[in-house]
């Protein structure tokens, strides 16, 4: 599956719970960006992976403290990322950016072409778009664990459906 697949996601509601299914395909753990403009969905597919991750308060895109972490009751650590104003990528290092990223930790990632040069590299990419009053998303495996990812949710779908 390393071509990538296209996702159709008919609502929010769709999103969330495609959200759902990341957090338990991912295991709690990885790099992932989120591609997409602005409304397109990628503040709501992170509170999909909170929600199923015991995160029960509000979930809100980080535009202006570029991070926001969540130290779930389970001890998973989750980082989100919303870089749309960032100015210059080497302002990840001076939040200590390399830090948040490390083997136990989930860090998603949204607008990551704006951290080009200071960001590891992602394990999965996720690309959110409008189509026809509906959202789609493309996941693209980028390593091995995005590849386990994929497969989880392309089985995790065809056992739902």
């Amino acid at each position: 599956m390393t071509s990538g697949q296209t996702i159709l996601l008919v609502d929010e509601a769709a999103t969330v719970a495609f959200g759902q299914q990341l957090a338990k395909a991912s295991g709690g753990k990885g790099v992932i960006y989120l591609y997409g403009d602005l409304g397109a969905g990628k503040t709501t597919l992170c509170r999909g992976v909170l929600q199923q991750m015991g995160h029960d308060g509000a979930v809100k895109s980080p535009t202006y403290t570029l991070v926001e972490p969540y130290n779930l009751v389970s001890g998973q650590v989750v980082y989100h990322f919303d870089l749309y104003r960032l100015g210059d990528p080497e302002e990840l290092e001076l939040l200590g950016g390399r830090e948040y990223f490390n083997q136990s930790a989930l860090c998603m990632i949204e607008w990551p072409e704006r951290g080009a040069g200071f960001l590891p590299a992602a394990d999965l990419k996720l690309t959110l778009q409008y189509q026809q009053g509906a959202r789609t998303v493309e996941v693209l495996p980028a390593s091995q664990h995005g590849q386990d990812i994929a497969a989880k949710l392309v089985h995790d779908r065809k056992v739902n459906h």
